[in-house]
């Protein structure tokens, strides 16, 4: 298993050797360096800590910073393995992005652009009210919610809300180039997250 923390940067047009363009986005990946591993004869599961990224260290408890190693680390993750699956990492190893390759299928985890309180039609594509036959101010309107002979609204009905912020894992992405000296990863197609946002990389 191979994993990294990067940020999102852009996006752009790639040329490969065969002349097709080819839409990437732009990711800093790494280097982390892995502050913990945890095993399942201890800890019971199998996984690795890792941190990405300065910060100033007045803004960090002394829980966290303890578990940081007294490094002020951005960022702290774990990956955690498939059971059985142990990994050759140690605590201080360095990780960079010259662990992957062209080529590779990686599965990328952000959280997406936060759209703040929408509507029924944009949040969850409703079409609508006619706009004919007396219909005056429905147009983007949910319309019934289901009320009948029932005293509540029923649970998971769709309607309008905050939109965003969410959780995404896009998954099979190819790694279209990798750029070692400057820790940037080229991978085919859209990341989900906003400019600077961290993402989660694995390659299984």
């Amino acid at each position: 298993m191979k994993f990294i923390l990067g940020t999102k940067e852009n996006m752009m047009e790639y040329f490969s050797e065969d002349g097709k363009v080819i839409p990437v986005t732009i990711i800093s990946a790494g280097p982390v360096t892995v502050t913990r591993v945890f095993e399942d004869s201890k800890d019971g599961y199998n996984s690795v800590q890792v941190g990405f990224g300065v910060r100033n260290e007045k803004r960090i408890n002394k829980a966290t910073l303890g578990q940081m190693k007294g490094v002020p680390y951005k960022n702290l993750c774990e990956f955690r393995l498939k059971a059985g699956e142990k990994s050759d990492s140690k605590e201080g190893d360095v990780i960079d992005v010259s662990l992957f390759n062209p080529g590779d299928k990686v599965q990328i985890s952000g959280t997406s652009k936060g759209k703040g309180f929408q509507g029924v039609v944009k949040r969850h594509g409703f079409a609508g009210g006619p706009r004919t036959h007396g219909q005056k101010h429905s147009e983007r309107e949910p319309g019934s919610i289901g009320g009948g002979l029932r005293t509540h609204v029923p649970k998971g009905m769709r309607m309008a809300g905050r939109m965003g912020g969410d959780r995404i894992t896009s998954k099979n992405l190819k790694v279209v180039s990798v750029d070692k000296d400057n820790n940037i990863m080229l991978v085919e197609g859209a990341v989900p997250g906003v400019r600077g946002s961290l993402v989660e990389i694995v390659s299984r």
